[in-house]
């Protein structure tokens, strides 16, 4: 009997080194995945958001990060002056605060 035990023994000792792969197998997994569901989409959003700001210019309708709407006067290297309704306050922004953009479309007067 103890030989048979022993034969037992070694085949089952066998099995974890195979099964050792199958549940290192979805963390090798989950590199990729994370990759295409959250790196990769915040790499984009923030290469749009840098264009975004490349591309301003002044009368530009801006909304930054805190809420303000204002109208872009003028653009310095890190920073803008907007006007702000309704009493045309001037305030001095960074560029980094700008949340989005509204080109002002110039064609349409009547």
């Amino acid at each position: 009997m103890n030989v048979a035990t022993s034969f037992a023994f070694l085949a089952g000792t066998a099995a974890p080194a195979g099964g050792s792969l199958i549940t290192v197998l979805p963390l090798l997994l989950l590199i990729p995945l994370m990759y295409l569901f959250m790196i990769r989409p915040q790499h984009k959003r923030q290469k749009q958001w840098q264009e975004m700001l490349a591309s301003i210019k002044a009368g530009d309708r801006v909304t930054t990060t805190g809420g303000i709407r204002g109208i872009i006067l003028s653009i310095k290297d890190d920073a803008i002056i907007i006007r702000v309704a309704p009493d045309n306050l001037k305030l001095e922004v960074a560029k980094s605060a700008i949340a989005s953009v509204t080109t002002q479309d110039t064609s349409s007067g009547s």
